[in-house]
């Protein structure tokens, strides 16, 4: 008569200590998960804060005491790296080039992605799996080829010629991405705009791209951080001038004169301002990243 109570009472004590030590194991990864994305999170911002920190510094105190505290601000060495460290010049030529290679890239990169996901012809796959392949060839192994060319078509030391080394670094990686994304897009809407009698260049332009907007935004900022900080090819092709170094260069130049100098407070200036587009563009446009990234997934 009370066995089937016991065994019940049995159950419910078996289940209560199983749901108590998931419980457990639950708690104990989280908090787990939850140090190590501190640690992390300390790791990656705590060199920038630094950086930061140090350039309301004056050199003499940045040599005492590294690691301290402003007591108080130099806003001095902003101006000195502006003005005398050229790194205001440096910043326009990189803007100036950037403009041109990114829009370049993001134009190309879309019209060759939307015609090899959105068309069918011989070659296609062949053309698709050449881009992919793009991605894994090493640009140090073509710098000395692409030094000989540029020298050959008179392109080495200006900036349209750093303007199509840029667009063809970053083509590859464009086009794949793209790819991918146009291939989510619905096909109705394409073929509603032909059937209206629309030309593949205005359904191209006024219908699928506007519709591939977060893919757009998203790689547009993977390319904007790979050309901001590029500073392999621009020593390659534009190493005659210093007045013609993009900002990586001009940062470099930076760090090896006021090493000399001993004005350290205008260097952490020079990578503050070198640091604040890429914060302020993806501070912008964060939410557009994540909705491109995922939106292919979620379709």
């Amino acid at each position: 008569m009370t066995t089937a109570p016991t065994e019940r009472t049995e159950r419910s004590e078996r289940t209560g200590r199983g749901r108590r030590a998931r419980e457990t194991e639950g708690a104990a990864l989280n908090v787990f998960s939850h140090a190590f994305l501190v640690v992390w999170v300390v790791l990656a911002a705590g060199p920038l804060v630094w950086v930061a920190v140090t350039a309301f510094r004056s050199s003499g105190d940045i040599l005492s005491d590294p690691l301290g505290l402003p007591s108080t601000l130099h806003w001095e060495n902003f101006s000195n790296a502006w003005t005398e460290a050229k790194i205001g010049r440096y910043a326009l030529n990189s803007l100036v080039i950037l403009a041109g290679s990114l829009t370049g890239t993001m134009l190309l990169g879309s019209m060759a992605a939307y015609v090899i996901a959105r068309f069918t012809f011989p070659g296609n796959r062949f053309i698709f799996l050449l881009f992919a392949g793009g991605m894994m060839f090493p640009v140090i192994l073509a710098l000395v080829p692409l030094f000989t060319i540029m020298d050959n078509l008179s392109l080495l030391d200006t900036r349209h010629g750093l303007m199509i080394a840029y667009i063809a670094y970053s083509l590859p990686f464009t086009t794949f991405f793209l790819t991918s994304f146009f291939r989510t897009l619905p096909t109705g809407v394409q073929e509603a705009a032909m059937v209206d009698g629309a030309s593949h260049t205005r359904t191209f332009f006024q219908i699928m791209l506007p519709m591939a907007k977060p893919g757009l935004v998203s790689i547009g900022i993977f390319n904007f951080l790979g050309q901001w900080n590029q500073y392999l090819l621009p020593l390659l092709l534009n190493n005659e001038s210093e007045d013609n170094y993009v900002l990586p260069q001009g940062l470099a130049s930076l760090a090896v004169s006021q090493g000399y100098r001993g004005d350290w407070g205008a260097l952490f200036a020079g990578l503050t301002i070198a640091m604040l587009p890429v914060l302020v563009v993806y501070a912008v446009f964060q939410r557009q990243v994540q909705a491109g990234l995922t939106a292919g997934a979620l379709k």
